[in-house]
């Protein structure tokens, strides 16, 4: 019987290897859900700014009378089809998480932990598609649309924990440099959150609601904006404060790279937010931020995964060992 991983076609092998995973393949799955997670968030960000967030103004049909676009006279059909797309990437997003809760579950040796974070994934991207749902019924409320990125934002974090874990094995955490620097990267994560959910509210105050009829925060957007910056200074002074540490420390390369990697996306996504800023909030410019604030989300994850390791779970009778062999 030929197993799907022995076609001749790399490509189809690949695609189809969640069906004969290996622990390779298991980790790609979990990149691929990393990367179509944070896309989607960026490609709905682009909703936002193309005013294309009520293109289809009802939920789940694209009109009262559609699942499809169909010229309607509450929306024209450009905007339409921007939102609808978006919707259909939900489908490629929700066929890799389904992708990994197969591979997970027939990765021989059965890894419970593994199993868990990838059911994760299939139920919050079925849980972010009902909050969708939510976005478009409260047209385009702040709230509801910030709650849509910072579930992504979760989404991304489950991703990437998933892709951490089939790299190493099941037995205890332990640490790579000072508990003290553990410590340091856990507080960094935490400020990156902060600094999503300021961004967030700058977003919800500022121009760009996705459509004419969408509420704003009741805010001073300048205040909201500065605010923002000061978080954006706490954070890049945690990051340089770990990379020091890192290397006064001597700590594994793996970790000062990931330190390095996210600092120099922090200035790369200062550098666009104080040129958005200048310049008026162009859409475009909005675009990249939004993208900046995923890359600088999941750099952050790395950093934190490459503070610790996990070792094979250890063996308890023959059995097991010949299990796990």
């Amino acid at each position: 019987m030929k197993l799907p991983t022995d076609h001749p076609n790399p490509l189809v092998r690949r695609l189809l290897s969640f069906w004969a995973p290996t622990a390779e393949s298991m980790r790609g799955w979990a990149m691929a859900s990393v990367v179509v997670n944070a896309g989607i968030a960026v490609t709905g960000a682009g909703v936002r700014v193309s005013g294309s967030g009520l293109g289809c103004p009802t939920w789940p049909k694209c009109t009262p009378d559609s699942f499809i676009p169909v010229a309607h006279p509450e929306a024209s059909i450009f905007n339409m089809l921007i939102e609808f797309g978006n919707r259909l990437l939900t489908f490629l997003v929700l066929a890799v998480g389904v992708a990994c809760v197969l591979s997970a579950l027939r990765l021989a040796p059965r890894r419970r932990s593994l199993i868990w974070l990838a059911w994760l994934q299939p139920v919050g991207i079925m849980a972010q598609a009902l909050w969708g749902g939510l976005v478009v019924g409260t047209m385009l409320n702040p709230f509801t649309v910030g709650m849509h990125f910072l579930i992504s934002a979760g989404l991304i974090a489950a991703c990437w924990t998933l892709y951490a874990r089939a790299g190493e094995g099941d037995g205890p955490a332990r640490r790579v440099t000072h508990p003290d620097i553990r410590r340091l990267g856990y507080v960094l994560l935490a400020a990156v959150f902060v600094l999503l959910v300021a961004g967030v509210v700058v977003s919800g105050t500022g121009p760009h609601s996705g459509d004419e009829m969408a509420s704003r925060f009741d805010l001073d957007i300048e205040a909201v904006a500065r605010l923002h910056a000061d978080v954006v200074y706490i954070v890049v002074g945690l990051t340089f404060a770990l990379l020091f540490a890192l290397h006064v420390n001597n700590s594994p390369r793996p970790a000062r790279r990931a330190t390095l990697v996210l600092f120099a996306v922090e200035l790369g996504q200062g550098v666009i937010g104080y040129t958005q800023y200048f310049l008026a909030v162009p859409a475009m410019l909005v675009l990249l931020h939004v993208l900046g604030s995923t890359l600088v989300w999941i750099a952050a994850l790395r950093v934190v995964t490459s503070l610790r390791t996990r070792a094979p779970k250890a063996a308890h009778s023959p059995a097991e060992a010949a299990a796990a062999f």
